[in-house]
């Protein structure tokens, strides 16, 4: 069973914190506070997060350099990142935002729907990540276990095999739907390429699965990452 996702909110000011509870706290999910970016990085070194929400100005080390921070990390380079921020900017500061990793870049005030909305899709997807990765995790098990002897054993990797492709099957009709529906709304670049990255893991899982069906040959290796 998947627990729920983590989601990081980064912000000097007390106020902006409680309101992003505030407004968050219908997804039911773990909501994280940090009041600076050093205690945002610190909080990525044990916690696996579904998004951030990171202010821009932030006094010490501000939002541009603790996203650049974020995205050195092998482990924490691919969380989606969006950008919240109370300046009245143009262009080329919203075009630092993006090339600092931002999946976007939201102007204060902002519309709490818009936000809760976003918010979900990350959400969303981060959850089918983690069904894939229960999904390569057994998988793989099943691989370790392939040399055990006698028809039982058989029958219990055929049964495994069965489970495995059906609930594999009600993930890729779930991401699906959600490709589905981003292409409809036109969602931002970010959103897509991260719904993209899902559907290549599944692919590529899904292929690992079909390999390991009698009469394949088995012995697949699993190309899905965590």
């Amino acid at each position: 069973m998947v627990q729920k996702a983590k989601i990081l909110l980064v912000d000097d000011r007390p106020e902006n914190l409680l309101a992003l509870e505030a407004i968050l706290s219908a997804l039911d999910q773990t909501l994280v506070r940090a009041s600076s970016g050093e205690e945002a990085l610190k909080a990525l070194l044990t916690d696996d997060f579904a998004v951030i929400l990171l202010d821009v100005q932030m006094p010490g080390m501000d939002g541009f350099e603790t996203a650049a921070h974020i995205k050195r990390r092998e482990r924490t380079r691919d969380i989606p990142i969006i950008f919240l921020t109370a300046i009245n900017h143009g262009p080329h500061h919203t075009f630092r935002g993006y090339a600092a990793g931002a999946v976007d870049y939201i102007s204060k005030p902002f519309d709490p729907w818009v936000l809760r909305a976003k918010v979900s899709v990350f959400v969303e997807l981060y959850t089918k990540n983690c069904q894939l990765r229960e999904q390569a995790a057994l998988l793989r098990l099943q691989l370790e276990g392939g040399s055990s002897d006698g028809v039982d054993a058989g029958k219990e990797t055929a049964g495994l095999l069965a489970e495995l492709s059906a609930r594999l099957a009600a993930v890729e009709e779930q991401a699906e739907a959600l490709t589905k529906q981003l292409g409809e709304d036109s969602a931002d670049a970010g959103v897509v390429a991260t719904a993209a990255h899902l559907e290549r893991k599944l692919t590529g899982l899904r292929r690992a699965l079909d390999a390991l069906e009698p009469g394949t040959g088995g012995g697949a290796m699993l190309p899905v990452q965590g």
